[in-house]
């Protein structure tokens, strides 16, 4: 790879990882929105949701996966967070973002790790369950 190349990616994943960081700490944003009386139950539903993903120490699409384990921090997090936080007044918005960059040394979620284990557990046992053999009817 020429140098000029090499520059262009590493700018590429620079930007892409300062978006991921964004996005967890507007996720931490997002939780503190949950619990705000000025924000509409709809915004704290999905606000609820989002924030236990970002804060969970696991991830819907496991980081050792090669390229897709990345995909859900890289581009559908930001993704899905920024569609959200539009949705919260941008003046609340601004004071939980404060309050989120001194929360956010710590962010970590029981509750957060035990939704995303909840969702692999129901995954895995529908899968299971639509693969189990049956036996075949008896004939008396």
């Amino acid at each position: 790879m020429s140098g000029r190349v090499r520059e262009t990616a590493a700018r590429l994943l620079g930007r892409l990882e300062e978006l991921a960081r964004r996005a967890k700490r507007d996720g931490l944003a997002l939780y503190l929105a949950a619990r705000h009386p000025r924000v509409s139950w709809t915004v704290k539903a999905f606000a609820v949701l989002v924030a236990a993903y970002v804060l969970s120490p696991i991830d819907l699409i496991p980081d050792f996966i090669p390229v897709i384990g990345f995909l859900d921090e890289l581009i559908l997090l930001p993704l899905v967070v920024g569609v959200l936080v539009r949705t919260v007044d941008p003046e609340i918005m601004a004071e939980l973002r404060a309050e989120a960059a001194v929360l956010a040394e710590r962010p970590r979620s029981r509750l957060g790790a035990l939704l995303i284990v909840t969702i692999w557990v129901a995954v895995a046992s529908l899968v299971v369950w639509a693969f189990w053999p049956t036996a075949p009817p008896v004939n008396s």
